[in-house]
């Protein structure tokens, strides 16, 4: 029957998988080291490896020089870590607004917009005013809504000078840019790419305050680890790639 084939699990059996081995907290900003496949909170793996260039768990050598270059963001370990603690990600958000507001900085509309989604969410469902009728309208408004506005409109943005350092290469038009803060190294070094008319974006090296940044990284990691307490706009650099000894 199905009752036999369903077996609860405790939280606790499974805290090992989704714990930081670094902090021994819970996974936030999940990122995982593209080598071996450890993952770890974000900010607990950049600050480890100001210092190390070494897995924390297996100590392999991620790389000798950048290893910064090889790790990752894993949306779906995120995912299924704020899905399986209750109340980790309202917790979370509240952490960041927090941050913002004593710095005296606007909050990032991804995290207002997440916020109040799962607010009135759960509070829709506690009171029972949510109906059937109500639902399907608001959900024909929304992807209304979704068509007629650009699709990460509501990320946080980010604002970026792309400048070129080489005389190999010249320079865009438009160097200022604005940008959702969960575009990659990578979707820059395309849109450089096309707007130049190189043959592949693999040609080129991007930097942040003269060092090589990974293909993976997000705009928002890049300002918050190498931007920090700078005002914007984020100052990038990109010239012909360089093969590293």
């Amino acid at each position: 029957t199905p009752k036999m084939l369903t077996r609860k699990i405790k939280l606790w059996d499974i805290n090992a998988h989704i714990t930081c081995r670094l902090c021994n907290g819970y996974l936030i900003d999940a990122t995982t080291v593209t080598e071996c496949l450890h993952t770890f909170c974000r900010s607990c793996l950049v600050k480890y490896l100001e210092e190390n260039n070494t897995c924390p768990t297996c100590r392999i050598v991620i790389h000798q020089s950048h290893p910064l270059q090889y790790i990752g963001h894993d949306r779906t370990m995120q995912d299924i870590v704020y899905k399986l603690v209750p109340g980790l990600q309202e917790a979370e958000m509240k952490k960041q607004r927090e941050f913002y507001h004593k710095l005296g900085m606007e909050v990032p509309g991804d995290i207002k917009g997440e916020t109040c989604s799962t607010k009135q969410h759960v509070d829709s469902h506690r009171n029972g005013e949510t109906k059937p009728d109500e639902n399907s309208n608001k959900e024909t408004s929304e992807e209304k809504q979704e068509e007629d506005n650009d699709y990460h409109r509501s990320d946080e943005q980010v604002s970026i000078c792309l400048e070129c350092n080489s005389s190999k290469l010249r320079g865009l038009k438009r160097k200022w840019i604005r940008c959702s803060a969960q575009a990659t190294v990578l979707h820059l070094k395309k849109f450089i790419a096309k707007k130049l008319n190189l043959s592949s974006f693999n040609e080129l090296d991007i930097l942040c305050n003269e060092e090589i940044l990974g293909k993976d990284h997000t705009l928002k990691f890049v300002v918050v680890t190498r931007w920090r307490f700078k005002k914007a706009p984020l100052l990038l650099h990109y010239r012909p790639k360089m093969d590293l000894l």
